[in-house]
Protein backbone atom coordinates (compact mmCIF):
# COMPACT_ATOMS: atom_id res chain seq x y z
CA UNK A 1 0.00 0.00 0.00
CA UNK A 2 1.36 3.09 -1.70
CA UNK A 3 0.58 6.30 1.04
CA UNK A 4 0.41 9.44 -0.31
CA UNK A 5 3.91 11.62 0.74
CA UNK A 6 3.50 13.65 4.09
CA UNK A 7 4.79 16.96 3.76
CA UNK A 8 5.10 18.12 7.39
CA UNK A 9 8.07 16.81 8.89
CA UNK A 10 6.22 16.12 11.97
CA UNK A 11 5.06 13.01 13.42
CA UNK A 12 1.71 11.96 15.41
CA UNK A 13 0.22 10.73 18.35
CA UNK A 14 1.65 8.09 20.06
CA UNK A 15 4.77 7.81 17.08
CA UNK A 16 5.69 11.55 18.01
CA UNK A 17 7.54 10.46 20.75
CA UNK A 18 9.54 7.51 19.70
CA UNK A 19 11.33 9.79 17.06
CA UNK A 20 11.45 12.94 18.50
CA UNK A 21 15.77 12.71 18.89
CA UNK A 22 15.46 12.19 15.67
CA UNK A 23 13.89 15.21 14.65
CA UNK A 24 15.72 18.45 16.63
CA UNK A 25 12.53 19.66 17.68
CA UNK A 26 12.44 22.29 20.08
CA UNK A 27 9.64 22.90 22.69
CA UNK A 28 7.79 26.14 22.47
CA UNK A 29 8.09 26.36 26.40
CA UNK A 30 12.16 26.74 27.03
CA UNK A 31 12.13 27.83 30.59
CA UNK A 32 14.55 26.10 32.81
CA UNK A 33 13.22 24.40 35.50
CA UNK A 34 16.08 23.66 38.62
CA UNK A 35 15.99 20.86 40.24
CA UNK A 36 18.12 20.05 43.61
CA UNK A 37 18.62 16.51 45.23
CA UNK A 38 19.12 16.59 48.77
CA UNK A 39 21.29 13.61 49.64
CA UNK A 40 21.03 12.01 53.23
CA UNK A 41 23.00 10.00 54.70
CA UNK A 42 22.54 6.37 53.24
CA UNK A 43 19.85 7.74 50.65
CA UNK A 44 18.76 5.02 47.97
CA UNK A 45 21.37 5.21 45.02
CA UNK A 46 18.84 3.10 42.81
CA UNK A 47 16.30 5.71 43.80
CA UNK A 48 17.76 9.26 43.08
CA UNK A 49 19.37 7.80 39.67
CA UNK A 50 16.04 7.06 38.02
CA UNK A 51 14.82 10.69 38.82
CA UNK A 52 18.08 11.56 37.70
CA UNK A 53 18.37 9.82 34.72
CA UNK A 54 15.05 10.66 33.43
CA UNK A 55 15.42 14.40 33.81
CA UNK A 56 19.21 14.39 32.29
CA UNK A 57 17.52 11.64 29.63
CA UNK A 58 14.90 14.90 28.75
CA UNK A 59 17.80 17.52 28.22
CA UNK A 60 19.47 14.55 25.50
CA UNK A 61 15.93 15.34 23.73
CA UNK A 62 15.69 19.19 24.32
CA UNK A 63 18.43 20.65 25.96
CA UNK A 64 18.45 23.00 28.12
CA UNK A 65 14.93 22.20 30.12
CA UNK A 66 16.50 20.89 33.32
CA UNK A 67 19.45 22.07 35.54
CA UNK A 68 20.37 19.34 38.41
CA UNK A 69 22.61 19.78 41.43
CA UNK A 70 23.42 17.52 44.47
CA UNK A 71 23.19 18.93 48.29
CA UNK A 72 24.18 17.61 51.46
CA UNK A 73 22.84 19.00 54.95
CA UNK A 74 26.81 19.33 56.15
CA UNK A 75 30.07 20.09 53.86
CA UNK A 76 31.67 16.36 53.07
CA UNK A 77 30.79 13.03 51.50
CA UNK A 78 27.72 11.19 51.73
CA UNK A 79 26.89 7.27 51.61
CA UNK A 80 24.93 5.67 49.94
CA UNK A 81 22.87 2.37 50.56
CA UNK A 82 25.11 0.63 48.24
CA UNK A 83 28.11 2.16 50.11
CA UNK A 84 28.99 4.25 47.18
CA UNK A 85 30.16 7.38 48.44
CA UNK A 86 28.73 10.66 46.64
CA UNK A 87 30.33 14.09 47.12
CA UNK A 88 27.82 16.94 46.67
CA UNK A 89 28.28 19.72 44.83
CA UNK A 90 27.18 22.03 48.04
CA UNK A 91 25.77 22.32 51.45
CA UNK A 92 22.15 22.80 51.33
CA UNK A 93 21.18 26.82 52.64
CA UNK A 94 18.46 29.16 52.12
CA UNK A 95 20.81 30.87 49.38
CA UNK A 96 20.05 27.65 47.57
CA UNK A 97 16.35 28.23 47.13
CA UNK A 98 17.02 31.23 45.17
CA UNK A 99 18.10 28.52 42.65
CA UNK A 100 15.62 25.92 42.97
CA UNK A 101 12.02 25.45 41.49
CA UNK A 102 12.11 21.59 42.92
CA UNK A 103 13.77 19.74 45.79
CA UNK A 104 13.86 16.45 46.26
CA UNK A 105 14.73 14.48 49.60
CA UNK A 106 16.65 11.46 49.07
CA UNK A 107 16.18 8.69 51.72
CA UNK A 108 16.35 4.77 51.88
CA UNK A 109 16.18 1.88 54.15
CA UNK A 110 18.62 2.87 56.20
CA UNK A 111 18.32 6.62 56.52
CA UNK A 112 17.65 7.26 59.85
CA UNK A 113 14.06 9.14 60.68
CA UNK A 114 15.33 11.94 62.57
CA UNK A 115 15.19 15.42 61.10
CA UNK A 116 17.48 18.17 63.39
CA UNK A 117 15.18 21.63 63.68
CA UNK A 118 17.75 23.05 61.01
CA UNK A 119 16.57 20.75 58.55
CA UNK A 120 12.81 21.32 58.94
CA UNK A 121 13.50 25.23 58.99
CA UNK A 122 14.89 24.90 55.70
CA UNK A 123 12.18 22.59 54.24
CA UNK A 124 9.84 25.16 55.47
CA UNK A 125 11.91 27.87 54.21
CA UNK A 126 11.68 26.26 50.71
CA UNK A 127 8.15 25.54 50.78
CA UNK A 128 7.32 29.60 51.83
CA UNK A 129 9.53 30.33 48.97
CA UNK A 130 7.23 28.68 45.82
CA UNK A 131 9.82 25.72 45.67
CA UNK A 132 7.86 22.54 44.84
CA UNK A 133 9.15 19.35 47.17
CA UNK A 134 9.63 15.78 46.67
CA UNK A 135 10.72 12.72 48.41
CA UNK A 136 12.01 9.55 47.53
CA UNK A 137 11.70 6.06 49.24
CA UNK A 138 11.10 7.70 52.76
CA UNK A 139 12.01 11.12 51.93
CA UNK A 140 8.46 12.08 52.52
CA UNK A 141 9.31 11.20 56.12
CA UNK A 142 11.07 14.47 56.37
CA UNK A 143 8.30 16.53 54.75
CA UNK A 144 5.56 15.41 56.87
CA UNK A 145 7.56 15.99 59.89
CA UNK A 146 7.93 19.66 58.88
CA UNK A 147 4.51 19.77 58.30
CA UNK A 148 4.32 20.08 54.52
CA UNK A 149 1.99 17.32 53.86
CA UNK A 150 -0.82 18.54 55.79
CA UNK A 151 -3.62 17.98 53.55
CA UNK A 152 -1.90 16.50 50.75
CA UNK A 153 -1.68 12.62 49.38
CA UNK A 154 1.94 11.09 49.22
CA UNK A 155 3.76 7.72 48.62
CA UNK A 156 6.84 6.46 50.96
CA UNK A 157 8.25 2.87 51.42
CA UNK A 158 6.09 0.37 52.85
CA UNK A 159 8.49 -0.27 55.75
CA UNK A 160 8.38 4.09 56.50
CA UNK A 161 4.57 3.94 56.12
CA UNK A 162 3.74 3.70 60.05
CA UNK A 163 5.95 6.37 60.98
CA UNK A 164 4.65 8.90 58.56
CA UNK A 165 1.10 8.13 59.74
CA UNK A 166 2.05 8.75 63.36
CA UNK A 167 3.58 12.36 62.88
CA UNK A 168 1.32 13.16 59.81
CA UNK A 169 -2.11 12.88 61.39
CA UNK A 170 -4.17 14.92 58.62
CA UNK A 171 -1.47 13.68 55.19
CA UNK A 172 -3.03 10.89 53.24
CA UNK A 173 -0.82 8.17 53.22
CA UNK A 174 -0.93 6.23 50.05
CA UNK A 175 0.32 2.47 48.84
CA UNK A 176 0.96 3.54 45.59
CA UNK A 177 4.72 3.41 44.01
CA UNK A 178 4.51 7.51 43.77
CA UNK A 179 2.14 9.99 43.74
CA UNK A 180 2.26 13.81 42.22
CA UNK A 181 -0.59 16.18 44.69
CA UNK A 182 -0.23 19.45 43.20
CA UNK A 183 3.01 21.15 44.42
CA UNK A 184 4.42 17.46 46.41
CA UNK A 185 6.12 14.65 44.65
CA UNK A 186 6.86 11.55 46.60
CA UNK A 187 7.99 8.40 45.10
CA UNK A 188 8.31 5.16 47.68
CA UNK A 189 10.51 2.49 45.31
CA UNK A 190 13.26 3.12 42.48
CA UNK A 191 10.66 2.03 40.06
CA UNK A 192 8.32 4.56 41.16
CA UNK A 193 10.89 7.29 41.35
CA UNK A 194 11.11 6.95 37.35
CA UNK A 195 7.40 7.23 36.91
CA UNK A 196 7.00 9.75 38.96
CA UNK A 197 9.58 11.88 37.59
CA UNK A 198 8.20 11.15 33.97
CA UNK A 199 4.63 12.17 35.44
CA UNK A 200 6.56 15.28 36.30
CA UNK A 201 8.18 15.82 33.16
CA UNK A 202 4.59 15.25 31.14
CA UNK A 203 2.97 17.77 33.04
CA UNK A 204 5.63 20.56 32.17
CA UNK A 205 6.53 19.80 28.53
CA UNK A 206 4.19 17.40 27.28
CA UNK A 207 3.46 13.59 26.30
CA UNK A 208 5.43 13.61 23.20
CA UNK A 209 8.44 14.13 25.59
CA UNK A 210 8.00 11.16 28.05
CA UNK A 211 7.90 8.87 25.16
CA UNK A 212 10.94 9.63 24.10
CA UNK A 213 12.78 9.33 27.31
CA UNK A 214 10.83 5.71 27.72
CA UNK A 215 12.72 5.15 24.18
CA UNK A 216 15.41 6.02 25.28
CA UNK A 217 16.10 4.81 28.26
CA UNK A 218 14.43 1.12 26.74
CA UNK A 219 17.35 1.62 24.39
CA UNK A 220 18.71 -1.79 25.02
CA UNK A 221 15.75 -3.79 24.56
CA UNK A 222 14.65 -1.90 21.67
CA UNK A 223 17.58 -2.78 19.66
CA UNK A 224 17.21 -6.50 19.85
CA UNK A 225 12.85 -6.37 19.50
CA UNK A 226 10.69 -3.62 18.33
CA UNK A 227 8.71 -2.30 21.69
CA UNK A 228 4.81 -2.75 20.34
CA UNK A 229 3.96 0.73 19.14
CA UNK A 230 0.44 0.70 21.31
CA UNK A 231 2.41 0.26 25.05
CA UNK A 232 3.19 4.01 25.33
CA UNK A 233 0.26 5.18 24.07
CA UNK A 234 -3.10 5.50 26.16
CA UNK A 235 -5.51 4.18 23.48
CA UNK A 236 -9.68 2.82 23.68
CA UNK A 237 -8.99 -0.78 23.09
CA UNK A 238 -11.22 -0.76 19.75
CA UNK A 239 -8.42 1.48 18.58
CA UNK A 240 -5.22 -0.69 20.33
CA UNK A 241 -6.42 -3.43 18.63
CA UNK A 242 -6.08 -1.69 15.04
CA UNK A 243 -2.94 -0.72 16.14
CA UNK A 244 -1.92 -4.04 16.97
CA UNK A 245 -2.94 -5.33 13.38
CA UNK A 246 -1.11 -2.30 11.55
CA UNK A 247 2.16 -3.21 13.41
CA UNK A 248 1.44 -7.18 12.39
CA UNK A 249 1.34 -6.32 8.94
CA UNK A 250 3.90 -3.65 8.29
CA UNK A 251 5.69 -5.22 4.97
CA UNK A 252 2.38 -5.67 3.38
CA UNK A 253 0.17 -3.14 4.76
CA UNK A 254 -3.60 -4.02 5.52
CA UNK A 255 -5.89 -1.44 3.27
CA UNK A 256 -8.04 1.10 5.48
CA UNK A 257 -11.02 -1.01 4.74
CA UNK A 258 -9.86 -3.98 6.10
CA UNK A 259 -8.71 -2.84 9.37
CA UNK A 260 -12.25 -1.44 9.73
CA UNK A 261 -13.57 -4.69 9.05
CA UNK A 262 -11.39 -6.43 11.44
CA UNK A 263 -11.86 -4.09 13.89
CA UNK A 264 -15.89 -3.88 13.72
CA UNK A 265 -15.96 -0.54 12.83
CA UNK A 266 -17.07 1.48 9.55
CA UNK A 267 -14.24 3.62 8.17
CA UNK A 268 -15.45 6.43 9.04
CA UNK A 269 -15.66 5.17 12.99
CA UNK A 270 -11.93 4.11 12.20
CA UNK A 271 -11.04 7.34 11.16
CA UNK A 272 -12.57 9.59 13.80
CA UNK A 273 -10.94 7.15 16.47
CA UNK A 274 -7.78 8.06 14.91
CA UNK A 275 -8.43 11.94 15.48
CA UNK A 276 -9.73 11.95 18.52
CA UNK A 277 -7.70 9.65 19.98
CA UNK A 278 -4.08 10.25 18.08
CA UNK A 279 -5.12 13.11 16.26
CA UNK A 280 -4.04 12.37 12.97
CA UNK A 281 -5.22 9.87 10.22
CA UNK A 282 -4.71 5.85 10.11
CA UNK A 283 -3.51 6.32 6.95
CA UNK A 284 -0.50 8.55 8.36
CA UNK A 285 -0.09 6.31 11.82
CA UNK A 286 0.50 3.53 9.04
CA UNK A 287 2.86 5.67 7.71
CA UNK A 288 4.35 7.04 10.37
CA UNK A 289 4.62 3.44 12.17
CA UNK A 290 6.16 1.99 8.81
CA UNK A 291 8.79 4.89 9.00
CA UNK A 292 10.39 4.16 12.54
CA UNK A 293 10.47 0.64 12.10
CA UNK A 294 12.33 1.38 9.02
CA UNK A 295 14.77 3.57 10.89
CA UNK A 296 15.18 0.95 13.64
CA UNK A 297 15.84 -1.60 10.90
CA UNK A 298 18.69 0.23 9.12
CA UNK A 299 19.83 0.95 12.45
CA UNK A 300 19.96 -2.15 14.32
CA UNK A 301 20.61 -5.03 11.52
CA UNK A 302 22.73 -5.72 8.12
CA UNK A 303 19.38 -5.58 6.29
CA UNK A 304 20.23 -3.61 3.13
CA UNK A 305 18.19 -0.49 2.45
CA UNK A 306 16.02 -2.73 -0.58
CA UNK A 307 15.59 -5.48 2.88
CA UNK A 308 14.12 -2.80 4.85
CA UNK A 309 12.08 -1.04 2.26
CA UNK A 310 10.55 -4.50 1.26
CA UNK A 311 9.96 -5.27 4.80
CA UNK A 312 7.92 -2.01 5.65
CA UNK A 313 6.06 -2.29 3.18
CA UNK A 314 7.15 0.40 0.26
CA UNK A 315 6.95 -0.22 -3.51
CA UNK A 316 10.18 1.42 -4.91
CA UNK A 317 13.32 2.70 -3.62
CA UNK A 318 12.90 6.53 -4.53
CA UNK A 319 9.12 6.45 -2.63
CA UNK A 320 11.11 5.19 0.69
CA UNK A 321 13.80 7.59 0.08
CA UNK A 322 11.36 10.40 0.46
CA UNK A 323 9.47 9.51 3.08
CA UNK A 324 12.05 8.96 5.21
CA UNK A 325 13.60 12.07 4.09
CA UNK A 326 10.20 13.94 4.80
CA UNK A 327 10.59 12.71 8.67
CA UNK A 328 14.06 12.67 9.25
CA UNK A 329 15.73 15.38 7.09
CA UNK A 330 18.46 12.81 5.19
CA UNK A 331 17.46 10.19 2.49
CA UNK A 332 18.09 6.04 4.41
CA UNK A 333 21.36 5.97 3.05
CA UNK A 334 22.82 8.24 5.27
CA UNK A 335 21.40 6.48 8.27
CA UNK A 336 23.71 5.73 11.06
CA UNK A 337 24.80 1.79 11.09
CA UNK A 338 24.86 0.86 15.05
CA UNK A 339 25.05 -2.60 14.66
CA UNK A 340 28.90 -4.13 15.63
Amino acid sequence: MDQTLIERRQFSGGMKGKNLRYLNEQSADTRLTRTGFLLLEHFSLPAFTQALDTIITSNLLRPGLFSSRTLALSDGEVVSDLGLVIRPDARIDLAAFQELDLLVVCGGYRTELKASDELIHLLRAAAERGVSLAGLWNGAWFLGRAGLLDGYRCAIHPEHRPALTEIAKSTHVSSEPYVIDRDRLTASSPSGAFHMALDWIKGLHGKALVEGVEDILAFEESRYRRIKPDENICVSAPLREVVKLMDANLEEPLELEQLAVYAGRSRRQLERLFKEQLGTTPQRYYLELRITEARRLLQHTELSQVEVLVACGFVSPSHFSKCYSSYFGYRPSKEKRLVK
